[in-house]
């Protein structure tokens, strides 16, 4: 991955190593949570969940975003999705019971939007759309605070409908960009960005 001039070897990586481990830390949920062991869960949990901020605000103030970093942010993020609900349905089964239409609709969304992806591009798509982004920090602060601080209902509700909503844009971003692209910003942008096209000489 290129990066300005200057930057030492181990800082232009850093980036895609905070996304590795985060990678990293999957099998290590996994792990904890077939041991039984919640605490050991919370404890390698809440550090994965702020690395998928810290990779992102590193790539962007040290300007070295790149195609590898982008894939390994969306790899992380579905890992850890996963080894979360996971961990919801070995820790705090009610949640999932209790509101089984909730996490089925996110769940269900998440894998149309990557089955597709997979269909359009052979990958994940790695837009990290806006709505995404925030759909994302809400999903890590409702299971942080589920695991830390217990159950708050109306976290759930907001992460999974943004989240949704999230999956719904990129959906239509995978019918309006034929080429796989990453960290486009929304629909907005991109209809946007072809009215630019259409309008030059």
């Amino acid at each position: 991955m290129a990066g300005p001039a200057g930057h030492r070897s181990w800082v232009r990586h850093a980036p895609n190593i905070v996304s590795a481990a985060r990678i990293a830390a999957a099998p290590l949920l996994v792990y904890f949570a077939l041991r039984g062991n919640e605490a050991g869960f919370t404890w390698v949990l809440v550090p994965a969940l702020l690395s998928d901020i810290v990779d992102g605000l590193l790539a962007r103030a040290l300007q070295l975003q790149s195609k590898l970093g982008a894939l390994l942010d969306s790899i992380g993020d579905a890992l850890l999705l996963f080894t979360s609900i996971f961990g919801i349905w070995v820790f705090h089964a009610e949640v999932i019971t209790d509101y089984q239409a909730w996490c089925y609709t996110m769940v269900v969304a998440w894998l149309a939007e990557a089955a597709v992806a997979f269909v359009r591009y052979g990958r994940l798509s790695s837009f990290h759309t806006y709505v995404s982004k925030v759909a994302g920090y809400l999903l890590g602060i409702f299971v942080g605070v589920l695991f830390v601080f217990g159950f708050h209902p109306w976290l759930l509700y907001a992460a999974v409908a943004t989240s949704v909503l999230g999956n719904l844009e990129e959906l239509v971003l995978l019918r309006l960009l034929p080429e796989w692209r990453a960290d486009v910003r929304g629909v907005y942008w991109v209809l946007r960005e072809r009215r630019g096209e259409t309008a030059s000489p």
